[in-house]
Parts: structure tokens; C-alpha cells; sequence
């Protein structure tokens, strides 16, 4: 154990470093820092002196000397607060050692109850509050005992019990605070993954790393002479839910990560806005990006309507039961009245409609046509059979795993069947749910490499895989995803715009899938998905033209 340079007597707070090559990380030393709860022995005056010693109420000067002392050590007036003491020049320096050694910033002492002992001391309980830097704040219980001078005045009979009953003439406090520094983190062919190069992964780089743990410290009190710990008087932060030692591995793309960082600051125009990458054929994450890049993930965390781009899920159950097949014709009227009127983006219409025709150009009206066809449960059934959507999904980071309750009416299961009404998901579902319809099998997102799956799906049928893979490519090359028909390969996509309130624009979404990659990507009060989501979605796949390896 090494020990910081002390400033003269520093041993009455100070911080040390202290390295263990074993299992964890050694603590380091912080220039020294403060403690946290510490119960003191709050004495009680002397006994037994006869029953008339307590009747006299203590001196009104007394307390009002002992409440001055407390509001000069508080406000950092020191060399006042000593001046108020029977010994000034020794009160003051320990005073600061304590404060600032333990690096304690503006202290709270609250005055309590005063009592008057047998031998004449006024005795003025304290509760201090001292917030050390960084770590916490440490609470503890002492007394002021403030005796009667030969002059009249009154005076803090110092001592160092006073500043905290553990301190002594043989014991000491020390701050040990622990090495906090997260482990390297890497994506998935081991390149380091930085909050500098991929600024989307700030939030999150700590819960990959340490679980979000946070700094940690201890105080202890040890012997002046020979350092040996006696006590410990406070214990700060939470231990980290993994090993500190090498580098945390994740699933992530380095390459793929700073695409969606870039796209998001050049295509998101300042807007709000969250894509999540990941692989079709195992559900693992190659990219997260959020707009701010900082502050809430809403990629992985967000609750928003997904709306069109969950005609996914619906066209889905739809297909399973042959209730509707790609060339029938489905109508799709400008409005549709269910308890409320339903419309498409800018009031389209499009009459003698295939199915095929419905699901490109995304008309609400036709989708809440068929409505019938399907249960009261079942697109919630669907979406939790097939696609995993509301099970407990085990990502390796914090996320939501999405919900779609029951309708309570007829109106709201007219929005449900357009991704509207109670139905929540973000980037990250939605990707899954893009893998899953075009493949035919969900695989639980994951961040970490060998995440514990606790989902129960079923696959879906090869048939209506197929019928999916059609549709969503004739979205690209002949519908409203257009704005990606220009990039290499056999891009399938599906967009959404949905609805937030009557004040505010809709949400922009775009689904897509191209190889083994699936994208999601969301832009709030983006109006449309193919104007805000796509630009953002065509700069990913333009800068990564080929598949994670």
C-alpha cells in the first residue's frame, strides 16, 4: 500500500492507493475523498450529580457560540470557525486536513438539542452531512462541547472528538477509492470500440463494461502509527456484475458503428432519432446509433408506435390464415371510419388494389379492412409466437422488448392492424422483427456474445417468408421506399409513418433488409418514413456495402 503526499498532520483525513494484482482491481487513490455513513456514539451528560444539576437551561450564548462554530466550518470560514475555540490555531488546521484531505465539499452541520452537564459544559449535539467528491455523501452524529471562559465569554472546548467521535490522537481516517477505470471494450474482431470514435455507444460503453456500477470507495479508520485498518466507517458505489480483467468482447462492428454514427449526424437534420444493425441469421447487434448521440438510448430503450412497418407482423398473421393473398383485391379508399376516421399519408386512394399493391404503397385503410379476419388476440398471438415481441429478452444492456395488448374496441384494433394504438416497439424490435420476417425464425438480439436466450418462438412458414421477401422487394423497386431502389443488391424494405398526436408530425420509420443484415431505423416528427428514416438508412447501407463478417 503506497500513501499519497499529506499536507502537514494530513492524518486526519487523507486518501491512499491501494493495488491488489489478484482477482479484482486494486483500489486507486483519488486525491482523497469523503465517507459515507458513519454512526457516532453520541455521548450523554454525566450522571448522578444530585437532583437539582440539570435544572438550569443552558446559557443562550453557549448555543448561539456553538451554532456560530458549526456555520464557520460549514461555509469554509476556518480560520473564524477556530477563533471560536480554546485552541484557534490547532482547530483550524484540523479542520481543513479533515475537510479537504477527505476531499469534502461544502459540509452540512445542523445543530441539535443543547444540554448542560454537572461540570457547567453546554454540550450541543450536530448531525454533519459531508458529500465527498464523486462518491457519496457521508452522515455521522457528534457533540460540541462549549465551556464558560474567566472572561465570560463562551468558547468550543476543542478536541478531536468534536470533528467525528471515531477521530483520535492514536486513530485516523483514510479514503481508499477504487480503480473505477472500465475495461477495454471490443467489437466482434476485436478493434476497441471508444465513446470518441462511436459516440452513440457512450451511454452504454459503462453497462458493457461494469454493469453501470459507478465509482466506488471506502473509508476506513486505521491506526496513526501503524496504518492497520480498525474500521471501516463508510462504503460508496456498487460492485461491478462482471470481472474488470481484459477486454469486454461484444458483437458490435466497428466498421458498421461508425456508419450509423456518421449517418446519424450527416441524415438525421438534428432531429431525434435511433437505427439498430443486426445480423438475420443469429440476431447479434453490429450497430446502435441515436440522435443526440448522447443521453437516453432510444434504440434499445425507446417506446414509440411503430406503425406501418408493423404491417410486418399483421400481414403476417393475415397470410398464415389465408385470409388475404398478394393478388386479391383489397380497396384502398382515402378514409375509413372505425369509431374515429382512419386515412392514408396525404389522404392517397387507390382503387381495385391488390394486396401486393396495399402493402407497397402502405394503405392504412385496406389493412383495417381485413380486420375481421383476425381474432381479437391474435396479432398479439403473432407477434409473441413468432416474433418474440413482449417476451424477456436478455439483449446483455438494458432494452424494451415491446408490447401488443389486446385492443379494447373495435376502433383500437382498426390501429393496431397499422401499428397504431397501444402497439409499442423501437429500432431495435423492429430490426428483429424485419430479420424474422425474412428468414422465418427470430433469433433473441443480443449485444454480448453467448447471452443467455430465454424466448420460446415458432418459426413461420416458408410460404409466407416468401410472400413477405416479394412484397417488401417491390417496396423497394415500386413503392414508398423508393429512396433505396439506387443501392446494390436484393434490398427488401417496408416504411411507417405514425402518429403521434393531432399537434404534433408523425414519426418517419424504415425497415430493410439486405443480405444477412436487418436495419430499423426511426425519426421523430419525421412526417414520413421514406423522407426522414431513408436518407438516414440509404447513408448506412451506402458506406457498408457488404455483409458483417
Amino acid at each position: 500500500m503506497t500513501h499519497l503526499p499529506s499536507p502537514p498532520d494530513a492524518g486526519f483525513g487523507h486518501a491512499t492507493t491501494h493495488r491488489n494484482r489478484g482477482r479484482r482491481r486494486g483500489l486507486r487513490a483519488a486525491v482523497a475523498v469523503t465517507v459515507v455513513t458513519a454512526v457516532a456514539a453520541g455521548g450523554a451528560y454525566a450522571v448522578g450529580l444530585g437532583p437539582f444539576a440539570h435544572d438550569e437551561a443552558p446559557d443562550p450564548a453557549a448555543t448561539a457560540q456553538a451554532r456560530a462554530f458549526l456555520a464557520d466550518w460549514a461555509g469554509g470560514r476556518l480560520d473564524s470557525a477556530g477563533s471560536r475555540t480554546t485552541s484557534p490555531a490547532r482547530a483550524q488546521e484540523v479542520l481543513r486536513n479533515f475537510t479537504a484531505g477527505l476531499d469534502i465539499s461544502k459540509p452540512q452541520l445542523t445543530a441539535g438539542t443543547a444540554e448542560r452537564a454537572g461540570d457547567g459544559t453546554v454540550r450541543v449535539a450536530f448531525t454533519a452531512k459531508m458529500p465527498v467528491t464523486d462518491l457519496g455523501t457521508w452522515t455521522y452524529r457528534s457533540h460540541l462541547p462549549v465551556q464558560e471562559q474567566k472572561d465570560g465569554t463562551w468558547k468550543v472546548d476543542w478536541s478531536l472528538s468534536l470533528v467525528h467521535p471515531h477521530l483520535s490522537d492514536t486513530a485516523k481516517f483514510r479514503l481508499e477509492r477504487a480503480d473505477t477505470t472500465p475495461p477495454k471494450v471490443t467489437d466482434r474482431n476485436g478493434a476497441s470500440l471508444t465513446g470518441d470514435a462511436h459516440p452513440s455507444l457512450r451511454p452504454v460503453l459503462a453497462q458493457l463494461a461494469g454493469g453501470g456500477a459507478g465509482p466506488r470507495g471506502t473509508i476506513r479508520l486505521v491506526d496513526r502509527a501503524t496504518g492497520e485498518v480498525e474500521g471501516t466507517e463508510a462504503t460508496f458505489g456498487k460492485p461491478r456484475k462482471q470481472p474488470a480483467d481484459g477486454p469486454v468482447t461484444t458483437t458490435l462492428d466497428a466498421t458498421w458503428q461508425a456508419a450509423a454514427d456518421k449517418a446519424m449526424t450527416e441524415q438525421a437534420d438534428g432531429k431525434n432519432a435511433a437505427l439498430v444493425a443486426l445480423r438475420v441469421d443469429n440476431g447479434e447487434i453490429l450497430a446502435m446509433a441515436n440522435s443526440p448521440a448522447t443521453g437516453f438510448n432510444r434504440a434499445m430503450s425507446g417506446t414509440y408506435a411503430p406503425g406501418s412497418t408493423f404491417k410486418l407482423v399483421t400481414s403476417s398473421a393475415l397470410l398464415m390464415k389465408n385470409a388475404v393473398a398478394p393478388d386479391d383485391i383489397v380497396d384502398c379508399p382515402k378514409y375509413l371510419t372505425v369509431g374515429k376516421e382512419f386515412h392514408n399519408v396525404e389522404t392517397s386512394s387507390f382503387p381495385n388494389a391488390t394486396f401486393r399493391k396495399d402493402f407497397t404503397e402502405s394503405c392504412n385503410t385496406a389493412f383495417i379492412s381485413l380486420r375481421g379476419k383476425l381474432g381479437d388476440t391474435e396479432l398479439g398471438d403473432v407477434a409473441h409466437k413468432y416474433f418474440g415481441i413482449g417476451q424477456e429478452w436478455r439483449v446483455g444492456i438494458p432494452s424494451y422488448d415491446g408490447s401488443v395488448p389486446a385492443p379494447k374496441d373495435e376502433t383500437e384494433k382498426a390501429a393496431s392492424m397499422i401499428g397504431q394504438g397501444r402497439i409499442q416497439a423501437n429500432p431495435l424490435i423492429m430490426a428483429s422483427v424485419t430479420a424474422t420476417a425474412t428468414s422465418g425464425r427470430f433469433h433473441q438480439p443480443t449485444i454480448v456474445p453467448g447471452a443467455t436466450d430465454a424466448t420460446t418462438t415458432t418459426p413461420l412458414p416458408k410460404s409466407v417468408v416468401a410472400q413477405l421477401r416479394t412484397l417488401m422487394r417491390a417496396t423497394v423497386t415500386d413503392g414508398t421506399a423508393r429512396v433505396l431502389a439506387d443501392l446494390p443488391g436484393d434490398i427488401g424494405a417496408k416504411t411507417g409513418t405514425a402518429e403521434v398526436s393531432e399537434s404534433e408530425p408523425n414519426n418517419g420509420w424504415l425497415v430493410a433488409r439486405r443480405g444477412n443484415v436487418a436495419v430499423a431505423c426511426v425519426v421523430e416528427q419525421g412526417v414520413t418514413g421514406g423522407g426522414s428514416a431513408g436518407p438516414i438508412l440509404h447513408s448506412l447501407l451506402s458506406a457498408v456495402p457488404g455483409d458483417p463478417s
